[in-house]
């Protein structure tokens, strides 16, 4: 056991390494993004800005206050939204919106929000948004002031809690197929959605990446991740026949180290990965990149379910799920379909990743903050069935977003347990599972 415990701790090692050799040379030496916002660009000034949107609309006039080591001074919005205060050296600065400054009709998404610390230190500009709240149209006149619009909240609400489950269920998908065919509770499965986000962050933002490609990129490499950690660290576990119960505190462990490297890496702020445009749905104001996310969402989970229904591969991984003894009877090569699912899964997770970075925005934790998420999705839809875990992540993504309408937003993620418990007590085994005699 001793020996057995060595070898887990080396490939571990090996593992880790990989992964920090990896975001070792896709970082540049130098770094070239700002603090909260947009990548900076290189000049000898310094200076902090940034740009005041409500919804599409720019809000001219609005005042932001810049202090800090004795310096004060205030920078106001021009026509299209812009702001800039140079400051006279680098360090500490407190940046505050004046919200008394603010258009009737404009407000922040957070009040609590208004003041933010940001520092200048490696880079010499850096950018600050302040979230407002996408409710205001023009009046239609030339430098009209935006006033409020009349929008639907319940339908907000939904717009978003269909595209949240979209984008959950393929990550979901991925967590269900490995559970189906190794039976393992993957803990580290929330990392790679972070390695998915944060991937696209340093394609697209730091080396100035076309999007589409960056997210090309982005699944390879997860997809990648996804074979190496079967590769080095699961099979070699099953082939020694570790208990399952085992290997699950393997995977908490993987996904702690991860977590850490990631934040060590990429530090604690979060990176914006989507600004710009806004499309009005059904009289919703909503970010393209979001609708067009959920769009591509929907083809990949259809492309998924061709795959599983009617290729030969896809019929053997549900032949695996089901009975892996009695499919390796059969003739079917079990481990080989393993590691094509953690390919796979991979390649899910890492797009998923991408998607959900720009739909809640990139950060070293994004993973581990929506794992209780796709548990909930994956046991509510039935424990190894993919199209149960799509079906769970729809259910839970809508609940979700529709909850934050009578509960604190900051709630809204323990909610999925409570529709989780709701259909289990009237449906043990979930909604595809199949009912299962124990004993």
């Amino acid at each position: 056991m001793n020996q057995l415990a060595i070898r887990v701790a080396k490939r571990l090692g090996v593992s880790l390494g990989l992964f920090i050799l990896m975001f070792g040379l896709l970082l540049p030496t130098t770094p070239a993004f700002a603090v909260d916002g947009e990548p900076a660009p290189d000049s000898t000034a310094l200076s902090i800005g940034g740009i005041i949107k409500d919804g599409d609309v720019p809000l001219e006039g609005v005042e932001i206050s810049v202090s800090g080591s004795g310096f004060e001074a205030v920078g106001t919005t021009g026509a299209d939204g812009r702001w800039v205060v140079t400051a006279p050296a680098k360090g500490e600065y407190q940046v505050t919106l004046l919200v008394e400054t603010l258009p009737e009709g404009a407000s922040l998404r957070d009040p609590n929000r208004a003041t933010k610390t940001v520092k200048i230190d490696v880079v010499n500009t850096v950018n600050v948004l302040f979230a407002l709240n996408d409710t205001t149209t023009t009046t239609g006149g030339p430098g009209d002031k935006p006033v409020a619009a009349e929008t639907n909240v319940f339908l907000g609400r939904l717009i978003a809690g269909i595209n949240l489950g979209i984008l959950l269920a393929m990550a979901a998908i991925g967590l269900s197929l490995i559970y189906g065919t190794t039976a393992l509770n993957n803990f580290a499965h929330g990392e790679m959605v972070t390695l998915g986000a944060l991937l696209a962050f340093t394609f697209s933002k730091l080396m100035g990446m076309n999007l589409l490609l960056a997210a090309v990129l982005t699944m390879i490499i997860v997809s990648a991740s996804g074979w190496l950690q079967d590769a080095a660290i699961w099979r070699p576990l099953r082939k020694r026949r570790v208990g399952l119960t085992q290997m699950m505190i393997v995977s908490i462990g993987l996904s702690l180290v991860i977590r850490y490297i990631f934040q060590i890496i990429y530090g604690g702020d979060t990176k914006v990965l989507s600004q710009g445009e806004i499309w009005d749905i059904f009289g919703v104001p909503t970010q393209a990149v979001n609708v067009i996310s959920a769009g591509v969402g929907v083809v990949i989970l259809l492309l998924v379910a061709a795959f599983l229904t009617k290729t030969r591969i896809g019929k053997a991984t549900r032949a695996v799920a089901d009975n892996a003894s009695l499919a390796a009877a059969t003739g079917i090569d079990v481990e080989r379909i393993i590691r094509i699912v953690w390919v796979i899964a991979g390649a899910l997770t890492g797009i998923s990743g991408v998607m959900l970075g720009l739909f809640l925005q990139a950060s070293w934790d994004m993973g581990f903050s929506i794992l209780l998420l796709m548990f909930a999705a994956v046991t509510l839809g039935g424990l190894g069935t993919a199209f149960g875990a799509a079906v769970g992540a729809m259910v839970i993504g809508v609940f979700v977003e529709m909850s934050t309408l009578v509960i604190p937003t900051d709630l809204k993620f323990a909610g999925a347990l409570v529709v989780m418990i709701l259909v289990l007590l009237i449906r043990p085994q979930g909604i595809l599972g199949k009912a299962q005699r124990i004993g």
